[in-house]
């Protein structure tokens, strides 16, 4: 057993009465993130928190970290002044694994290319009390659902992602790599207190249509912005309807509406998931406390009174969706998908088919797109596009294979991959023949941005439903439409495709001989963690400057960066994963996908000192190496996607001082101000256009540096003239000291020290 049964009951014990006190505070019914938000405060209280506006500290149950973030995180961690993390804490081996081949050779290839990196997660967790999973365990969501997420829990984690644990009733957030840090450390987790969206959902869905359906028109109807700053919380007979692991999809496909998290209520649906995942102890405790796992009833009879926006979904009347390409908030769907190829001249060719990850790799995914592979066979017809599986976790792939449904993806040409996140977050060697051939892929990930799977700007990327994904790669042409369409079989036969069928569960249970699991040390103090000095995948951190105390000026303009910004222009993944716990060698990656406004180009920016065009890595470096710091400009919505705090360390680094954007993602602005960043929002957003490209930028009112108080920027042109204007923040005491002492983790450092 992983799981904290105590620490369950423990949470379980105290909810009635912090649900009851926070029923009276408020003096109406509560949803059900209100239930769990306020009895996770960190300390009592007795004056609501007004949402969208109030900073909130929370006490999470526990942490949860991909190798990726934990190497930055645990290299920060080390430097707290602890001796073991204060929550139960795990790290799981997911992203450094790079698929090309096969699961076998590819899983090997990553344990010897990755060595260095597994030994010190490995000896690093032993140390300090974190459960760790090794590489080919499974994705850190899909590990998470199985064995540590549980109804009316909270928990943050180092990936964009966690919301995956929403399907299990958890509020479940993403952070960087900082905000770990805290928590482990013992201190209290802060976060704005989140608006709240209630989604909700009637009938109940068939034939064709999936989870991945609901949250794929969700996307088109919020956008990639409309879930910032808030909870989605699913409810209505609907909800109750499907399975735990679809709820997941969904939840963990919220992030890209940018929602903190998304949510369901715990019901049948839970228990059963929760059971047949050998924990029958944390169902009975939950069934005990069931009426505070679940909004209040008056909330179901009128929810527009207790959520800041209500979306009505008929899940009758759902047709399957495709998202894409570029964004994963483009939907159309299924019967209008076709249209829309030919009218927008995309590749009608489907060169790829992708299913699994964390998002869609459950038995009831793999169960229902093996159910079409197997009518492949039947029928005679063939896998027209290449096709890969990616199963989440050991759990699922060892079961899935016991079943046969491996064998039958076999018989299709089908390749699995390492149960890892492999294509979708750009850990992919793909072949093709020109790199700069427009080319269709469809995936059933999460996300679709230009060159995150496969690097390739030229690849149009859609994202659907694992059995959607799979009537295409039979196809091989996105023009097909399952539900009314017809192929020719290899006698000339027009057949269809039937319905997919498949299980919610497996009907002999889940197996698995190794999970790939290693307990920490009862007592880490004799366990050594070694990191070479002459390392290049690793490097130990020195503490961040403090703020000097005056108005920062003299800055050079680094960047003008226009439209899309996201983590992954700002630190892209792939090949860069592989530093991603040595600050200086990643930070060579530094905004080389963000377009300079002012040539439409990406890493080609002017260098101020000698007047040539370089890379913006090495145009900052420059500028550090005379003393100079620099600013960023960027656009609407700058950050959106991934957690990782790389984004945010790799300007520090480098000595950029300030992002000034139209708006924030939430994670990213959070990432800069642990860093000791200035984030910073135009308070008109035509001053943008002000921006020139030979700059010099003053940042004033630093000395009187307060919450709400607007901070002014004056911008010195080329050609002798100045302007001013100026600039919001939302920082608040708290986050004014990280500032000022240079970091977060200074902060706790210096709060350790006076303890010890």
């Amino acid at each position: 057993m992983v799981f904290d049964i105590d620490m369950i009951k423990g949470v379980y014990a105290a909810l009635p009465g912090k649900v009851e006190a926070t029923r009276k505070m408020l003096g109406r019914p509560l949803t059900l993130a209100e239930k769990i938000l306020y009895a996770h405060l960190s300390a009592p209280t007795s004056t609501p928190f007004e949402r969208g506006k109030s900073y909130v500290d929370f006490a999470p149950d526990r942490v949860a970290m991909q190798d990726a973030t934990a190497q930055m995180a645990l290299l920060q961690f080390m430097t707290a002044g602890r001796d073991k993390v204060a929550v139960p804490s795990t790290v799981h081996c997911d992203h450094l694994i790079q698929a090309k081949v096969g699961a076998v050779q590819d899983l090997a290839t990553a344990n010897d290319t990755n060595k260095e990196v597994y030994a010190f997660l490995s000896s690093i967790s032993d140390k300090y009390g974190i459960g760790f999973w090794k590489p080919g365990a499974g994705i850190i969501h899909q590990v998470v659902l199985e064995n540590y997420a549980f109804p009316g829990g909270m928990m943050i984690g180092t990936d964009s992602h966690t919301p995956n644990a929403g399907g299990l009733g958890m509020v479940a957030i993403g952070v960087g790599g900082a905000d770990a840090v805290d928590v482990m450390a013992g201190l209290p987790w802060e976060l704005k207190m989140p608006k709240l969206i209630g989604v909700k959902l009637t009938g109940k869905m068939s034939g064709w249509t999936s989870a991945k359906d609901i949250i794929l028109k969700v996307a088109g109807i919020l956008t990639v912005k409309g879930g910032t700053g808030a909870i989605v919380e699913y409810f209505g007979e609907g909800a109750d309807s499907f399975s735990a692991t679809g709820k997941a999809t969904i939840c963990n496909m919220g992030a890209e509406i940018g929602a903190t998290c998304s949510l369901f209520a715990y019901d049948q649906k839970m228990a059963d998931y929760l059971k047949l995942t050998s924990r029958a102890e944390v169902a009975a405790a939950a069934d005990a406390v069931k009426e505070h796992l679940r909004p209040d009833a008056e909330v179901y009879t009128d929810p527009a009174k207790y959520y800041d926006q209500v979306i009505e979904i008929n899940l009758d009347e759902l047709e399957p969706y495709v998202n894409g390409p570029f964004t994963p908030d483009l939907a159309w769907p299924i019967s209008k998908f076709a249209q829309a190829v030919k009218e927008n001249n995309w590749p009608e060719k489907l060169e790829v088919a992708l299913i699994g990850s964390c998002t869609n790799s459950s038995y009831e995914d793999i169960s229902r797109s093996a159910s079409l592979a197997q009518q492949a066979i039947d029928k005679g017809l063939d896998m027209k596009s290449e096709y890969t599986i990616t199963p989440g976790s050991e759990l699922v792939r060892f079961t899935i294979e016991r079943d046969g449904l491996l064998n039958t993806f076999s018989q299709v040409g089908g390749v699995v991959l390492a149960n890892a996140c492999g294509p979708c977050i750009g850990q992919w060697a793909r072949h093709i023949d020109d790199p700069n051939r427009k080319n269709s892929i469809i995936t059933s990930f999460n996300r679709n941005f230009a060159k995150r799977n496969d690097g390739l700007a030229s690849t149009h990327a859609f994202v659907a439903s694992p059995e959607i994904v799979t009537a295409l790669a039979i196809a091989g042409d996105l023009t097909f439409n399952p539900l009314t369409d017809t192929l020719t079989n290899k006698k000339g036969e027009q057949v269809k495709l039937d319905e997919p069928k498949g299980f919610e569960l497996p009907v002999k249970g889940f197996a698995v001989e190794d999970a790939g699991y290693q307990a920490p040390a009862e007592d880490g103090s004799g366990v050594q963690v070694i990191v070479s000095t002459t390392s290049d995948r690793l490097q130990l951190l020195a503490p961040f400057a403090a703020w000097e105390g005056t108005d920062l000026k003299g800055l050079k303009l680094l960047i003008k960066a226009k439209g899309k910004c996201t983590t992954d222009h700002i630190s892209m993944a792939g090949p860069w994963l592989k530093y991603r716990g040595h600050l200086d060698n990643i930070s060579n990656n530094m905004l080389i996908g963000a377009v300079n406004a002012f040539n439409d180009k990406t890493d080609t920016v002017k260098n101020e000192l000698t007047g040539e065009y370089g890379a913006v890595p090495a145009t900052m470096r420059a500028y550090k190496a005379a003393g100079l710091g620099a600013v960023v400009v960027g656009d609407e919505n700058y950050g959106e996607g991934s957690s990782r705090e790389h984004a945010a360390m790799e300007p520090r680094h480098l000595g950029v001082r300030a992002i000034l954007v139209k708006s924030f993602a939430r994670i990213h602005e959070t990432n800069l101000k642990k860093q000791g960043m200035l984030g910073l929002t135009f308070a008109n957003k035509e001053d943008y256009d002000k921006i020139q490209e030979d700059d010099t930028i003053d940042i004033l009112g630093l000395t009187t540096f307060a919450p709400g108080k607007q901070l002014t920027v004056e911008l010195h042109h080329k050609d002798g003239s100045t302007e001013q204007f100026p600039v919001n923040h939302t920082y608040n005491e708290q986050q004014i000291e990280w500032f000022k002492a240079g970091g977060a983790l200074n902060v706790i450092r210096a709060q350790a020290a006076k303890k010890a």
